[in-house]
């Protein structure tokens, strides 16, 4: 391949901090796994690096670590990775202070003597341990959070070469975040096209999310601090199932057995299920999507308040899978830098099963069970964007013309 041609003799490195602390968290984990998928197959020579500070509990922390190596291994990634486990929790990664599993810490010394690339996944690598790469490209996954603090805190602004955000509104005139510190360049979701593919329809008309129902992610808008909480954006679309009986809505969210949401959201007609059960892996996370017709969701407060034009990865991913249709190999950098999304955070398209307004919400189910096969290609062209796209966007095949960072 002309990619790995060019980067022969480098090591590309996926930086994450999120995937190994949450054992059972199947959809956190395809994160960064498709990402890894397809820089493996670009013959690229890759290496996970997985940052796990210490937990509360010891023992807890052993099954995390046990349940992300198995998936590792189950994707063919047992040969791919380093974790550093950080003994004592510190903002600060140093080597000295972390136990290595997969490739040993010198083993990991020895790959930095080497050219290096770093895809530092939501700023997860932080110095001094950041420092040892040679390139360094942050990659936002969550716009509302780091491209928002990092007017106010040290989000990595000061060690990178280049930023790239899911943000896909954020030189947008109307994008409310604050002004840019950095130059910043908006990719879609990646996803991976032979994880991903397209299912036979489901028997039954699902329509599912996986989430986190409450929030402790804070923002300021407008002089105001307002809920940012799943909880708080499904307000306005409780009364959705009793306006489209003909689909089985259905959210994958933790809540508390007695928390008083619980039956709520029953008596107005939600299914609820219990996302650590049904989507604990990657493989059973995967299935949970190719089991739903579509997805019904709604954007983060934040995201909608700001204007980010943030896009999820389970959106794409979803859209991926939409059946009736040929697969569409969407691999070009128009793909990256086409601005096909309204600038307004609401994937409101065919195929995404979002809606827009309460008013409107029931036409979404409707729609998507009428009209499959012309979603499932408009979704497909617009979302199922391959990590080769990312790697002939950004400066990642060649060298020279950055600037050096102190």
């Amino acid at each position: 391949m002309a990619v790995a041609a060019a980067l022969r003799g480098t090591v590309v490195v996926l930086g994450c901090g999120f995937a190994a602390k949450y054992r059972l968290g199947g959809g956190n984990f395809s994160v960064p796994l498709q990402w890894m998928q397809g820089l493996c197959r670009l013959g690229l020579d890759a290496l996970w690096l997985e940052i796990m500070p210490a937990g509360a509990d010891a023992d807890e922390d052993r099954r995390c670590i046990a349940a992300f190596e198995r998936q590792l291994a189950e994707h063919g990634l047992d040969r791919r990775y380093c974790l550093l486990y950080q003994r004592v929790r510190d903002e600060s990664h140093r080597l000295e202070g972390m136990d290595a599993r997969g490739r040993t810490v010198e083993q990991l010394r020895s790959l930095l003597t080497r050219p290096s690339i770093l895809l530092n996944l939501s700023y997860s690598v932080h110095p001094p341990l950041l420092l040892e790469f040679e390139r360094r490209i942050l990659c936002d996954l969550d716009p509302a959070e780091i491209s928002y603090w990092m007017n106010r805190l040290e989000m990595g602004q000061s060690y990178h070469h280049e930023f790239w955000t899911v943000g896909l509104n954020r030189n947008g005139l109307d994008c409310a975040l604050p002004e840019p510190i950095v130059p910043w360049k908006t990719f879609y979701p990646l996803v991976d096209t032979e994880l991903f593919t397209p299912a036979p329809r489901p028997p039954r008309p699902r329509f599912t999310t996986v989430g986190q129902w409450y929030t402790l992610q804070q923002v300021e808008v407008d002089g105001r601090w307002p809920d940012l909480s799943k909880r708080a954006a499904f307000e306005r679309y409780l009364g959705l199932p009793s306006a489209a009986p003909a689909a089985e809505l259905e959210l994958a969210v933790s809540i508390g057995s007695d928390d008083p949401d619980r039956v709520r959201l029953h008596r107005h007609g939600w299914a609820l299920a219990e996302p650590h059960e049904v989507t604990p892996t990657a493989a059973a996370y995967r299935a949970y999507i190719a089991g739903s017709l579509a997805e019904f969701t709604v954007c983060k407060s934040g995201d909608v308040l700001l204007r980010t034009g943030w896009l999820s990865d389970r959106a794409a991913a979803t859209s991926r899978g939409r059946r009736d249709g040929p697969p569409s190999r969407c691999s070009t950098r128009r793909e990256i830098s086409r601005r096909s999304w309204p600038s307004t955070p609401s994937p409101g398209r065919p195929g995404s099963g979002a809606a827009r307004r309460p008013d409107s919400a029931a036409d979404s189910p409707r729609t998507t069970c009428s009209s499959r096969r012309r979603s499932a290609r408009r979704s497909r062209r617009r979302a199922a964007t391959r990590i080769e796209a990312f790697v002939l966007s950004t400066g990642i095949r060649s060298y020279g013309g950055y600037p050096d960072i102190d």
